[in-house]
Formats: C-alpha cells, sequence, structure tokens
C-alpha cells in the first residue's frame, strides 16, 4: 500500500469516528478537504469507495438539500456505482429523502446487485410504508439473502400492528430458504406473536431460541416472558424466567407483568420483594406502573399509595401521567371516588384523559353521579368525538333513574355529531406447528 493510500485510509477511520459520533458537520468538512488533498489519492480511486457512504450518510443526516442526487452524479462521474456498499448508501439516502422512486431507479439501473443492495431497496420500501414491496423483494431476489433482508421485513411488519401473522410467514420463509434467524430477527419476531396472542407461534419461536443458545438472553427472555403473559400461559412465563442468565429490571418487571395482568397480585408484589434483593438491580417505571396494575386487579389501594411512595422516594423513579392514571384506577376500583378525584386535581403532571376514564368507570360501578359529571365533562372536552365517554354517562344516569338526564346526553352526543362505532372482533383461523 502506497503512502497515499495509507494517508487515506487513515482519514477514513477518523470520517468514520466522526459519523458514529453524530458529528455530522465535522465528517463533511473532513471529506471535503480530502476530496482535494494533494497527498491522497483521486477521488476515482476505488479506495475511495469506503469514505463516500460515510459522507452520504451525514449529509442525509443533516437532511442537506437533494444531497442524495448530488453525491449519485459525482459517484457516477468518478466511476465508483459499481460499490455495492457505495449503491446500497446512495439508496439509502434516497429513502430517507422520500424519493421512493429515484431509489427504485437507481436500483434497477445498477450492472450488479448483491445483498447489501437488495436490503436497502427493501428498507426503502418499508421506510415509505410499501410492506407488500418489501416482501415481494424477498421473493425477486437474484442474489442469496442474508438475515438482514428479512429482519428488516419482519421488524416492520411488527412494528406495523397490522396483520402480526406476516411475519411469522417471513419468518417461516426465512428457515426453507435456508437463512438462519439471528438475535434481532427473534427481538423482531417475539412482539408479532405477542400481538397475535398465537400460543403456538411463541412456542416456535422459544423453540428456536432454546435450541440455538439465544433464550437465556436477557432481551430474548423479556419478550418470551411477555409474550407468554400475554397468551396466559404463565408457567411457561415462569420457566422461561428461571432460565434466563444475568436478570435486569426489564426480566423482573415483564414476568410481574404478566402475573399482574391475570390478577397474581400476592404472586407480583411477591417478586417485586425478590427484585428489592437483588443488588444490581433498581425499579423503573415499567415496575412501577406492573406493580399499580398488580394492586388495580387486586383491590390493594393501601399497598399501591405505598408503592407509588416508596418507588417515587426511595428509588427515585419519576411519575409519570400514567402512573397517575394507573393509581386513580387503583383507587377508583376500590370505591375511594373522593380520594381518586382528589389526587386528578392535585397531581404535579397533566392530567390524561386515561385517569378522567379511570374515574368515570369507578363512577359507574358504584353509582356515583356527582363525581361521574365532573369526569364526563372533561372528557367530552379532551375526547370530543370518543361515543364511549357519552354512553358511560349516559349509562350511570339511567342507572339512578335519572332518564332525563341520560336522554340529554344522548342528545348532546347526537348535536355534536359523535358515532358509536360497531363492535368488531378477530379471531386467528391458522394451524402452526412447534
Amino acid at each position: 500500500m502506497s503512502s497515499r493510500h495509507r494517508r487515506l485510509a487513515s482519514l477514513t477511520k477518523v470520517l468514520t469516528t466522526h459519523v458514529n459520533a453524530a458529528r455530522h458537520r465535522d465528517a463533511l468538512s473532513l471529506f471535503s478537504r480530502m476530496l482535494s488533498a494533494p497527498d491522497l489519492p483521486p477521488p476515482t480511486d476505488p479506495s475511495f469507495a469506503h469514505a463516500f457512504p460515510l459522507a452520504i450518510k451525514s449529509a442525509t443526516a443533516l437532511r442537506v438539500p437533494r444531497a442524495a442526487a448530488f453525491f449519485h452524479a459525482f459517484v457516477a462521474k468518478c466511476g465508483l456505482l459499481s460499490s455495492p456498499f457505495l449503491a446500497s448508501a446512495l439508496i439509502a439516502s434516497y429513502g430517507a429523502g422520500a424519493s421512493h422512486e429515484l431509489a427504485r431507479r437507481l436500483f434497477d439501473e445498477l450492472p450488479t446487485r448483491n445483498a447489501v443492495v437488495w436490503s436497502a431497496m427493501i428498507s426503502v420500501h418499508v421506510r415509505a410504508g410499501d410492506l407488500a414491496a418489501a416482501a415481494s423483494a424477498l421473493d425477486t431476489m437474484d442474489v442469496a439473502p442474508t438475515a438482514s433482508c428479512f429482519n428488516t421485513v419482519i421488524a416492520a411488519v411488527a412494528e406495523s400492528g397490522e396483520h402480526p401473522a406476516r411475519a411469522i410467514e417471513v419468518y417461516r420463509h426465512m428457515r426453507r430458504v435456508g437463512v438462519a434467524p439471528s438475535f434481532i430477527t427473534l427481538l423482531a419476531l417475539v412482539p408479532a406473536c405477542t400481538a397475535m396472542g398465537a400460543l403456538t407461534s411463541v412456542k416456535e419461536v422459544h423453540g428456536f431460541a432454546v435450541r440455538h443458545g439465544m433464550s437465556s438472553r436477557s432481551h430474548i427472555g423479556s419478550s418470551l416472558i411477555e409474550a407468554y403473559g400475554r397468551c396466559g400461559s404463565l408457567a411457561c412465563a415462569q420457566r422461561v424466567f428461571d432460565q434466563v442468565q444475568d436478570r435486569d429490571v426489564v426480566v423482573w418487571s415483564s414476568l410481574v407483568s404478566a402475573y399482574a395482568f391475570h390478577g397474581h397480585a400476592e404472586v407480583a408484589m411477591s417478586l417485586f420483594r425478590q427484585m428489592k434483593d437483588q443488588d444490581d438491580v433498581r425499579p423503573d417505571s415499567i415496575m412501577f406502573l406492573s406493580l399499580l396494575a398488580a394492586c388495580a386487579h387486586s383491590g390493594h389501594a393501601d399497598d399501591a399509595l405505598q408503592y407509588f411512595d416508596v418507588l417515587t422516594k426511595r428509588y427515585g423513579v419519576e411519575a409519570c401521567g400514567d402512573h397517575y392514571s394507573c393509581l386513580v384506577d387503583v383507587l377508583g376500583r376500590a370505591g375511594r371516588l373522593n380520594q381518586a378525584y382528589d389526587l386528578i386535581r392535585t397531581m404535579p403532571v397533566k392530567v390524561t384523559a386515561k385517569a378522567w376514564g379511570a374515574l368515570l368507570a369507578a363512577c359507574r360501578k358504584y353509582g356515583e353521579v356527582g363525581l361521574a359529571e365532573v369526569a364526563g365533562r372533561a372528557l367530552f372536552e379532551m375526547e370530543p368525538e370518543n361515543a364511549g365517554n357519552f354512553v358511560s354517562l349516559a349509562n350511570i344516569y339511567s342507572g339512578r333513574g335519572m332518564h332525563e338526564d341520560a336522554e340529554r346526553v344522548r342528545r348532546e352526543m347526537e348535536q355534536r355529531g359523535v358515532q358509536r362505532l360497531p363492535g368488531s372482533s378477530w379471531m386467528i383461523h391458522r394451524k402452526s406447528s412447534c
């Protein structure tokens, strides 16, 4: 390697450091100097192809106008488009700038495409919200796909919340073509199984994780615990928990949430007491919510108040609107409506519709009209299109024999043009093997 190329390699490392540290202006400034430096090879040299993607990434991050088009023209002039890493960087830059069609045009014009380029194009489809095109690209690849290609689609499907079963189908396609799912694959896949509530799919993914030594890792373990909990299999959730090594607060919180979700408050609170004995684990806001939810389902209002005090004062966990809303729910379920209302009036954070909704639900349970009116009016302003709030208040009036007031709320609902949504349900009609 010549001294000029060694100098280029050294500066490219500095450029990489700038980009990784998000010092994008420094990166572009350095790259600009590199282009005209007399002691470096010219930009047409193939070794410059390693520096260009870094500069493209920084320009994209800074949202430099027409950055992708500028670099595209410059790279084409230098004859470096044959570099798959440079081409994929340009495709990603076009996609980030909402130039989906230009990214596709560049992709189609490339003389050669490897899995890195395909992965970049699939990511652009995902970013544009075209999951069908992303999935179709997996079926039309003219090179051997990598796990990254599949991971992008699986993660996008899982995050979209629409048709989560599609994520399982992509995973099985991945297995059929001989691509080994990675740790990232499973992290993206388990939430889709959770959304489906399909126990067989959770077991299928869990089985793969066990066979490949991934199930004992905390990130996968916490996801599996949550998935089993949502599917109602507490025994499986507990089994995963017992096998996880180096349990962090997320793993503990996942199991506490699973038991709380199914009304096992005593077990949830016992787990918290066990966790407190771990020197390297401190409760966080998620654990906080899980404990409050456990107290809500079991009617342990005094325990909830105690946890609220301990977690905020002793552990320094900052209570947010969700925590206060959950505490209102706990107090309301226990029939302590005035205390719940006082909490709403004095909470130091912005009162959410969730808090008022919890109070309104409690008022309906206990037939409390006065506070129901206060909560209902607050909700009418915060959620003017939510028919459920109007219906709840009207039902509370009806339950107390106040039919004229109930009719008045229904008329107000009609005058505001609020429509009741029809009920719906869904089911999974699919078999999957473990």
